[in-house]
């Protein structure tokens, strides 16, 4: 660690000694307000989508050509709409933490009314039987977080980055927080 950067972190700790107790308060309750804020953007917009998680980051390149590593979605799961052949769904395997982003391939209706449907990456050679939980043959309208309405190219590069390498996601996060206790305004 350099001379500038001890100086630097000298020179935050002097701010917050400075702080008095009201002033203190007010910024841990000014952070407090940007999580819940931030949180309830979240909700809201899991509300107006109809979908558990309405943006979400391609983390493979299993979906090349339409999608590529980085390509942030967004997504909606409206349940009132039925499934196509053709459109891109989001789906959440049991076993699995990180939902699947691939392309519906078949459709199976049976009499009841019920649809069961099978997806397969663009870029890949076989359909995702291999991916469902074992003994799933199809995925049901529950399996599905959303559809792909939308995309902002390799925006998500970032959040890929951050979860590969964790201790650059904890100093940034740790110096937006101290960035946001300290600053005064």
């Amino acid at each position: 660690m350099g001379i500038a950067s001890m100086l630097q972190i000298d020179e935050m700790m002097g701010d917050f000694n400075r702080m008095n107790k009201r002033q203190s308060l007010y910024q841990v309750l000014s952070f407090a307000m940007i999580v819940s804020s931030a949180l309830m953007i979240w909700k809201g917009l899991m509300v107006v989508t109809g979908s558990e998680s309405p943006i979400v980051v391609v983390l493979s390149g299993s979906m090349e050509p339409a999608f590529h590593r980085g390509d942030l979605l967004f997504l909606t799961n409206y349940k009132e709409e039925p499934v196509r052949v053709g459109e891109i769904v989001v789906f959440k395997v049991e076993g699995r933490d990180i939902p699947i982003v691939h392309r519906v391939i078949k459709l199976h209706e049976k009499e009841d009314g019920s649809v069961k449907f099978l997806t397969k990456g663009d870029n890949n050679n076989v359909d995702d039987r291999g991916l469902y939980a074992p003994g799933q043959l199809w995925l049901t309208k529950k399996d599905i977080v959303g559809r792909a309405r939308g995309f902002l190219p390799y925006v998500g590069i970032i959040t890929i980055f951050m979860n590969e390498y964790p201790k650059v996601k904890w100093a940034i996060l740790s110096i937006l927080a101290i960035f946001v206790l300290l600053h005064r305004e």
